[in-house]
């Protein structure tokens, strides 16, 4: 419950009264802007005339726009005119006829080609210099001096806050401990003035910086709030000291959404120490397009009030407003964010007057660039008697002068956001407020560009909301009573089940939970599962934790051939009546089993961590994917069943799809749950019955999936549980005549010894061909472009190398760099990979943990003593006594290796890397496709053309651009490759089902003595 000295209380009249101040303040703002135009002659003319142009074409200005992102990696003039060619290419007939001319002109060692490229860089870096107020500290004392003359104060941000490494989180600390040392000193001894420095409790700070928690910690996660609190409260407790020894503010900025929580905790606990208890010079922003922002800030009022010391409350709109939608959508997960600008802007409002109506303990900050939205601070402020000494005004460097000056002519107290840094970190920063001063619904362009007049834009935002009155209905709330919209149904029936947010502490909770309940749970016995019941052997196969193999995590029952034999007959007396129940009826008992699963989520996905040594995302995902390919199995199957009929006079054509029969399915260990799952589900939902063998280092999860099955009430024989030895239970399977359809992903060595011995079979025992689906793995390669964004090439590289310690067959195991960034990309990739923490699976702080077992350690260690033979080893991860606890190894990198190296060419399974050259993106795809594998394969680039000749010349199963190239998701990427990666259709798309049935076709002459039944309709 809230202090009952928190308030949040405005009747209808003090907001009617607060809204007629409002009216009054804004018009005196708009009749006292400056707008008189630069001239010609003037730099700011151009820069204005050029995004008035991107204004006003929406394809423009994206591709304007990216070409600014990627002109810093372009340091050559034919690398300049070929991305503008790329990039304005596309929209030439939207340019003006100078520029279409301009470009039709230049070619890249033409003296056009060299003149618009000088113009491009020129360009670009006067819009970074108009945003940006320097790259060192006397750049930045020159700005804020200038700042200061026109009665403006400064908080400084250091840009390049993509952080891949400890090294770039210790350089983004010490940026701001050399400026604060740097400037503070020649700040301090400016002459005072009164309105910027001092309000009415005192002085304030003259010095003033904004900083990013995510930047102090390049493992930064919701997930690890212990660990990550930890690492981060280190070094901002550095920062504090020295802020607070030169008399200097400290704010806190806000992020992404995931990290909001994260920060806010870590703010709270760090300023509550009795070092920090008492110091008032502190801040942090609240992000008011959240649906979260009313709640959040009556948490930090109350905390406050605990504390006994207010802190500042910038509040912002924000800045990643396309990013959080984007984000939710694709993962499944609530929208955090308002969805329409005018909820955003009444929602600014609210939390206007609650900030001001607290400021004992929340001392208000108004960061925005809308009129409105400032002269309804001004109004309250006044409406509650707040002096403007009393809160202050916050814009943005280089955008809105005439504002600005308007606002400090009315008396208040501004305070101008300045980025400080080089120009190609800088440049995400110059990308983002460009497209905040030229969006649609930008007040700026509606002010400045559009002529929208005063009167409409100093409405209020509770005009648009639709068929509602303007008035306010959530004023004494806080609006904390508002609901997180749900993402839009996609056009198909089937959607992907939304990963676990970790962000959000009940789901931590939950996964602690069930690590602690199944942990309690080790060491138990199954049987095997063949007819509906138990069934015991007298040979024993025991599971061991991966992170510490001296803890069994279960024991099964192991089969041998007589329990195959029983296994397979039985699955083949149950399949005519599992056909006859119909695609319908079967798809409901596989979507109870999914049903099922979603209860127990938490749980099958801790049984993964300890048995397999999947980190806690990895083992989330697992368990979706299995959910994913119960349910969209059992759609597909229901289309699959549906009559296709083809009617031509005199004649009726039926095609069906019949189950081949018995399913062996054969799975492997590093996708325990949704690969048996899958493989179980498409022969199910098909009509065929299934005998499941595990890999023996899962078992125990398999185990887990047969009691799902049976908790769903499939009928007996239906689904059989038969884990043992793969050469004598899968040997058996493999070679038994009754079954028709073998189901296997493994190793490339047991994958074509499967396919052969089928083979084989089939042509002297069994009146059937066997059908043989097998998944085999890859060698997968990303290809790193001379103009890639190298921080996200960076994290790309490290999650698809190094997550479940490269044990995917769709890990990246090669990554191929263009000669120009070689260097630069993997000084960096060493350093982000250096700082992975390994661990134990368990604990949420651990990025690396162990491999399956002591089998996969011996292989992995002696392919890294031929690693040294063929390369340099640049990384070697030491692991310490974690050796001896589990089957750990860390990361390792080689570099400088040939294409023609084992470890260039062979699978490897575990977290090795090969680092290899390439002239130009030629060579790289030559490289890229010279194994004997095609599985996955991504190309970091920003060159479309670039991207559209790896798409047509990169030959694997799966192709990412600019992404990570693990983690497909069902039916978004149907997931499989070719050569020897494997055999068949892509799992979890739409001819997958298709290798489970058998398809005939039925034709009847319906043409009788010269008469024929009329044609159904539609045909």
């Amino acid at each position: 419950m809230a202090s009952a000295l928190i308030t949040s209380d405005f009747s209808t009249a003090n907001l009617a009264a607060i809204e007629q101040e409002t009216q009054a303040v804004g018009h005196w703002l708009f009749d006292h802007l400056d707008t008189r135009r630069h001239t010609m002659l003037n730099r700011e003319w151009w820069n204005d005339r050029i995004l008035d142009w991107a204004m006003r074409d929406e394809a423009v200005k994206a591709q304007m726009f990216r070409f600014i992102d990627v002109l810093p990696m372009l340091h050559s003039t034919a690398s300049i005119v070929q991305h503008l060619h790329e990039y304005l290419g596309s929209v030439r007939n939207r340019l003006p006829a100078a520029a279409r001319i301009g470009l039709d002109l230049a070619h890249r060692m033409s003296p056009a080609g060299w003149a618009m490229a000088a113009a491009a860089r020129s360009g670009a870096a006067s819009n970074a210099t108009r945003f940006i107020a320097g790259a060192n500290a006397q750049d930045v004392l020159a700005a804020a001096f200038a700042e200061r003359q026109k009665k403006r104060a400064f908080t400084l941000d250091a840009l390049g806050e993509a952080v891949t490494s400890e090294v770039e989180a210790d350089r983004y600390l010490h940026a701001y401990l050399d400026l604060i040392a740097a400037v503070a000193p020649t700040v301090n001894a400016w002459p005072e003035v009164t309105r910027i420095d001092r309000d009415e409790r005192g002085p304030l700070p003259r010095v003033n910086v904004s900083v990013k928690l995510s930047a102090l910690d390049s493992q930064f996660d919701p997930a690890d709030e212990t660990g990550t609190s930890e690492r981060v409260a280190r070094r901002l407790r550095d920062l504090l000291r020295l802020a607070r020894s030169h008399q200097a503010h400290v704010h806190v900025d806000m992020e992404s959404y995931d990290a909001k929580a994260l920060t806010l905790h870590i703010f709270k606990t760090v300023m509550a120490e009795p070092e920090f208890r008492d110091w008032p010079d502190v801040g942090i922003v609240i992000q008011c397009y959240l649906h979260d922002s009313g709640a959040d800030l009556i948490a930090l009022a109350e905390w406050v009030e605990r504390r006994g010391t207010a802190v500042w409350v910038r509040l912002v709109k924000g800045a990643y407003w396309d990013y959080e939608t984007v984000r939710a959508v694709s993962n499944g997960w609530p929208v955090p964010v308002y969805e329409h600008k005018w909820e955003t802007d009444a929602n600014f409002e609210r939390q206007t007057r609650f900030v001001l109506q607290n400021h004992q303990f929340l001392r208000p900050a108004i960061g925005s660039h809308n009129l409105r939205s400032l002269a309804h601070a001004i109004a309250t402020a006044k409406y509650l008697d707040l002096p403007p000494t009393d809160y202050e005004i916050q814009m943005l460097y280089g955008m809105a002068d005439p504002e600005k000056q308007a606002l400090v002519d009315l008396g208040q107290r501004m305070r101008i956001y300045m980025p400080y840094g080089e120009l190609i970190p800088g440049m995400a920063y110059l990308v983002r407020r460009l497209l905040e001063n030229t969006s649609n619904e930008s007040f700026l362009r509606a002010s400045f560009t559009d002529h929208v007049s005063a009167d409409s834009l100093l409405g209020s935002p509770l005009n648009h909301a639709p068929s509602h009155p303007s008035k306010e209905p959530m004023s004494q709330v806080n609006d904390q009573s508002v609901t997180r919209t749900a993402p839009p149904v996609a056009s198909t029936a089937f959607h992907n089940e939304p990963l676990a947010d970790f962000a959000i502490e009940e789901n931590r909770r939950a996964m602690r939970d069930a690590l602690g309940a199944v942990r309690s749970r080790l060491g138990r016995y199954h049987p095997l599962w063949i007819d509906g019941q138990p069934v015991e052997t007298s040979q024993r196969l025991a599971s061991r934790n991966p992170s510490d193999h001296a803890q069994i995590v279960g024991a099964c029952a192991a089969a041998d051939r007589s329990h195959a034999d029983r296994a397979v007959a039985a699955a083949k007396r149950a399949q005519p009546d599992w056909w006859r129940l119909g695609a319908r009826a079967r798809a409901e008992y596989l979507r109870r089993a999914a049903e099922t699963m979603r209860d127990r989520r938490f749980e099958l996905a801790a049984w993964q961590v300890f048995e397999c040594g999947k980190q806690w995302r990895e083992a989330d995902a697992d368990v979706c994917e299995a959910i994913d390919y119960l349910e969209y199995y059992a759609e597909g199957a229901v289309g699959l069943d549906a009559r296709h009929d083809v009617y031509v006079p005199g004649e009726e054509n039926r095609t069906q799809f019949l189950p081949r029969g018995v399913a062996a399915v054969i799975a492997p260990w590093n996708f325990p749950l949704a690969i048996m799952t899958g493989m179980s589900a498409a022969a199910l939902a098909t009509g065929n019955t299934v005998v499941m063998k595990p890999a023996e280092q899962s078992s125990i999860i398999a185990a887990k999936l047969m009691d799902v099955f049976d908790a769903a009430q499939l009928p007996p024989g239906v689904v059989n549980y038969l884990p043992g030895r793969g050469e004598v239970v899968g040997a058996a399977l493999v070679e038994h005549p009754d079954v028709a359809i073998i189901a296997f992903t493994g190793s490339r060595s047991v994958g074509l010894a499967i396919n052969r011995r089928a083979a084989e079979v089939s042509a002297t025992s069994t009146k059937q061909v066997k059908r043989v689906i097998v998944e085999m793995g890859g060698k997968n390669a990303i290809i790193i472009d001379d103009d890639a964004d190298l921080d996200e090439a960076v994290v790309g590289v490290v999650k698809s190398a190094f997550g479940y310690q490269g044990q995917k067959c769709s890990a990246c195991s090669r990554v191929i760099v263009l000669d120009a960034v070689y260097d630069a990309f993997l000084a960096r990739l060493i350093e982000a990979t250096r700082s992975l923490q390994v661990g134990p699976a368990e604990d949420p702080s651990a990025r690396v943990g162990p491999v399956i077992d002591a089998e996969a350690r011996d292989r992995i260690l002696n392919f890294i003593q031929i690693g040294k033979q063929e390369a340099r080893l640049a990384l070697a991860t030491e692991i310490g006594p974690l050796a001896d606890r589990g089957y750990f190894i860390g990361p390792h990198i080689f570099v400088d290796v040939k294409p023609t190296a084992r470890i260039a060419q062979e699978e490897i399974f575990g977290p090795v890397l090969a680092v290899l050259r390439a002239a130009n993106l030629d060579e790289a795809v030559r490289i890229a496709n010279d194994v004997d594998y095609a599985l996955t394969g991504g190309i970091f680039s920003r060159s479309p053309a670039h991207l559209e000749q790896t798409s047509r010349e990169f030959l694997v199963g799966n192709l990412y651009l600019n992404r990570a190239i693990t983690g497909a998701l069902v039916h978004r990427q149907p997931f499989g490759g070719f050569k020897l990666s494997g055999i068949g259709d892509k799992a979890g798309g739409p001819n997958y089902l298709l290798q489970f049935v058998i398809e005939r076709t039925i034709t009847e002459n319906t043409l009788r003595r010269g008469f024929a039944p009329p044609t159904p309709a539609g045909e």
